[in-house]
């Protein structure tokens, strides 16, 4: 596959450390393949690919290097449980997750991909992979791939990147958006505007680096969503469930043209799924429910027969769940969508009497430094109940792999 004109920017600098901060479905995985295999082509080198998790590694590149590398004919040994890859010429590719970073100790690595950095811990590039690279000359050098996650030590290393003296080539770095990648089509783009909130869309497809630190739902207005709707009897009553025991929190909401209006809230402390089930019942006609409960809900025990929460849930009403969760951050900016997209579409309201949910909306936050939410101080719980919901009816949509157009390696 032939690669964009920004790709080759990045592929044809001579910097040591180059920094490529770029919008979703860029191509950063391609770059990141033709780069390692550039680098191994030299005799007897060490070539890792590090991602934030070993399960990561394999399904971002596993496959795709092998298949590129048996095209080339260049595999001579092939390590499947261990991932790791031996070449005719001698030189080894490796496929290295940064969640244990202790482990990655050790000299002479010639050529490094870290990719998705802005999750890797800081502390894995400076205590551990930067002392690894070889001192040989030419020393070791990396590239660095990532979508921007809001202003951590990935945007220390881009500005970094973007300071050197000109005359100074250790450090590059470059910064495009998803279209410059020209593997997703522009309606997608377009597409990605009514899905996503403003701050979301700039940095997942924008490349941009927001702050996310403080308030997590930043969108919530209580101008713009407070709201006080007649409840429709007619109507169909969508719940979200969040599986907790102090307290256990439901968010129930209706659709109104097209608009998600949340018109009450549960919480119940020191209760269980059977008494929710029998507190939605007595509020509403259960023939009119549906449940959106938290995805863990299918593993978590809560009777003494043995039923889990979903099972119990079940007994009573229609509930739609998904397999497994979908990542926290994605859950929380299709809740920040729904409040308002970059088109500046509304599509949630809440009424004034939720009070439990307006405070939670107002003040959960992340934890300093971090854009790991902070559930320590209770005011999660309605919140998830809501994103569980939101995030089946409204999710995130992906850029599909059937929008882009297939397209073959060239020769290196």
């Amino acid at each position: 596959m032939p690669l964009s004109v920004a790709q080759k920017k990045v592929t044809d600098s001579p910097a040591r450390f180059r920094v490529l901060i770029s919008g979703r479905r860029f191509g950063k995985t391609h770059t990141a393949i033709r780069e390692l295999c550039k680098f191994a082509r030299y005799p007897n080198r060490t070539v890792w690919y590090v991602a934030p998790t070993y399960s990561m590694a394999k399904n971002i590149v596993w496959e795709a290097l092998q298949d590129r590398l048996r095209g080339l004919n260049w595999i001579k040994k092939i390590n499947q449980n261990e991932l790791w890859i031996l070449l005719v010429n001698g030189s080894k590719i490796s496929l290295k997750g940064s969640d244990r970073f202790d482990s990655l100790r050790g000299a002479g690595v010639d050529f490094l991909v870290m990719d998705e950095f802005a999750d890797i811990k800081a502390e894995a590039w400076t205590e551990v992979l930067r002392p690894t690279l070889s001192a040989q000359d030419p020393p070791g050098s990396v590239l660095f791939t990532g979508t921007p996650k809001g202003l951590n030590w990935a945007k220390d290393l881009y500005d970094k990147g973007q300071s050197i003296a000109e005359n100074d080539k250790e450090w590059e770095s470059f910064q495009f958006t998803t279209l410059d990648g020209a593997n997703v089509p522009e309606d997608e783009i377009k597409q990605a505007m009514d899905d996503l909130d403003t701050r979301t869309f700039e940095q997942e497809y924008l490349a941009a680096f927001n702050n996310f630190t403080g308030v997590i739902y930043y969108n919530f207005s209580r101008i713009k969503h407070i709201k006080r709707l007649e409840f429709n009897e007619g109507a169909t009553i969508h719940i979200g469930i969040d599986f907790n025991i102090d307290p256990i929190s439901a968010s129930v909401c209706q659709m109104h043209d097209g608009v998600l209006h949340q018109f009450d809230e549960i919480e119940i402390y020191g209760s269980n799924t059977e008494e929710l089930a029998q507190e939605i019942m007595n509020r509403y006609d259960k023939r009119k429910v549906i449940c959106y409960p938290d995805p863990a809900g299918k593993q978590r025990k809560t009777s003494a027969n043995g039923k889990t929460d979903i099972t119990i849930l079940e007994q009573y009403f229609r509930v739609e769940v998904k397999r497994k969760h979908d990542a926290v951050r994605d859950r929380i900016n299709a809740v920040n969508s729904i409040m308002e997209n970059a088109n500046g579409d509304v599509n949630y309201s809440i009424d004034p009497k939720c009070k439990v949910s307006i405070k939670c909306l107002e003040r959960q936050i992340y934890k300093e430094g971090t854009s790991v939410p902070d559930k320590n101080s209770g005011w999660d719980h309605q919140n998830d109940a809501l994103g569980y919901l939101v995030s089946y009816i409204a999710p995130i949509k992906k850029v599909s792999e059937k929008t882009l157009k297939p397209k073959r390696f060239a020769h290196m």
